[in-house]
C-alpha cells in the first residue's frame, strides 16, 4: 500500500509538518519549490516523504529510478540561520550522521553492521543503504533542503550499483516510521548543538559523534576528486572543516569533495 502520512505518527510527533505524496519525480526538488515559493508555510523540520520516488538525484547530479514501495525518499527542510555560513558546510555531514544513527537502532541487536563512508552515505554490511543530497534553497538566507533515500525492499536486480544492498537484502524489515522519527530527531539535536557553539563542530560534539561513527577512516581508500585525478592512501580523519584527511607517502590531503572507494 502507498505510504500516507497517518502511517508516521512518530515522525509527525517530530517533525514540524508532515506530508506523504503517493509519489513523485523528486521529493528534493517539490520541497525547494514549495519553500521558494511561500516560505512562511515550511518551518524548520518540514518533511516531505514518498515511497515511489521516479527521477531520484543524487551527489554529482547522478539520477536514479527505484520501483514504488522499494524505498523511502525523505527531504528535511532545516532552517539554519543560527549557523554561520563557513560553517554550513556541516549539514549534509550532519544529516549523514543522524541517518546512520536512524539506520543502527533498525538493527540493533543483530550481527548486521551500520557505518558511515564520507562524507554521508550509509552502509549497512559495508553496501550503500543511503544516499543524502543537501540543497540550499534560492532567494532565502537560511533554508537548505536535505534530501535521503534509502533503500527498504529493492531486489538484488532493483538495486541501482552493484555496491549498494537494502533492508530487504539483509533480511531485514524495516520500521518506516521509527526510522524516519529516528533521523529527524538526531537531526535536529546535531544541529541545536552547531547553532549552540557558533558552528564550532568540535566544540559542539558534531566532529566526534561523525568521527566515531566514519567506517571510512583508517581505511585505504581511493577517492575520485572533481577534477578528474584519484588520490590513493589512508583515510586518517576528519578535520574541523569536515574534510577527509588522507595520507599518502608522507603528506596529508584534506579532500573538501569526492567519490570515496573503500579499498579491501
Amino acid at each position: 500500500m502507498p505510504l500516507v502520512a497517518a502511517d508516521l505518527p512518530l515522525t509527525a510527533s517530530v517533525a514540524a509538518r508532515l506530508e506523504a505524496v503517493l509519489s513523485t519525480g523528486s521529493t528534493n526538488a517539490d520541497l525547494v519549490r514549495a519553500v521558494s515559493q511561500d516560505p512562511a508555510a515550511w518551518p524548520h523540520l518540514s518533511v516531505l516523504v514518498t515511497d515511489d520516488q521516479r527521477s531520484g538525484r543524487g551527489r554529482l547530479d547522478r539520477s536514479w529510478e527505484a520501483p514504488a514501495g522499494s524505498g523511502l525518499a525523505v527531504s528535511v527542510l532545516v532552517r539554519v540561520g543560527g549557523i554561520p555560513p563557513r560553517a554550513r558546510g556541516w549539514v549534509p555531514l550532519v544529516a549523514g550522521a543522524a541517518l546512520t544513527r536512524a539506520v543502527a537502532a533498525q538493527v540493533a541487536g543483530s550481527a548486521h553492521g551500520v557505518g558511515l563512508k564520507w562524507p554521508n552515505d550509509v552502509l549497512l554490511d559495508g553496501g550503500k543503504l543511503c544516499g543524502i543530497l543537501a540543497e540550499a534553497v534560492a532567494g532565502t538566507s537560511d533554508a537548505i533542503v536535505v534530501g535521503a533515500g534509502v533503500n527498504t525492499a529493492m531486489t538484488a536486480d532493483q538495486l541501482p550499483v552493484a555496491t549498494a544492498t537494502s533492508f530487504a537484502l539483509a533480511g531485514l524489515k524495516v520500521d518506516s516510521d521509527r526510522l524516519l522519527a529516528d533521523y529527524v530527531a538526531a537531526l535536529d539535536e546535531q544541529l541545536r548543538a552547531l547553532t549552540a557553539t557558533g558552528g564550532d563542530a568540535a566544540a559542539a560534539g558534531v566532529l566526534g559523534e561523525l568521527e566515531a561513527l566514519c567506517a571510512t577512516l583508517g581505511r585505504n581508500v581511493v577517492v575520485s576528486l572533481p577534477d578528474g585525478t584519484e588520490l590513493r592512501g589512508r583515510a586518517q580523519r576528519i578535520d574541523t572543516e569536515g574534510r577527509l584527511v588522507v595520507v599518502a607517502g608522507l603528506g596529508e590531503t584534506a579532500v573538501a569533495a569526492g567519490d570515496v572507494v573503500h579499498v579491501r
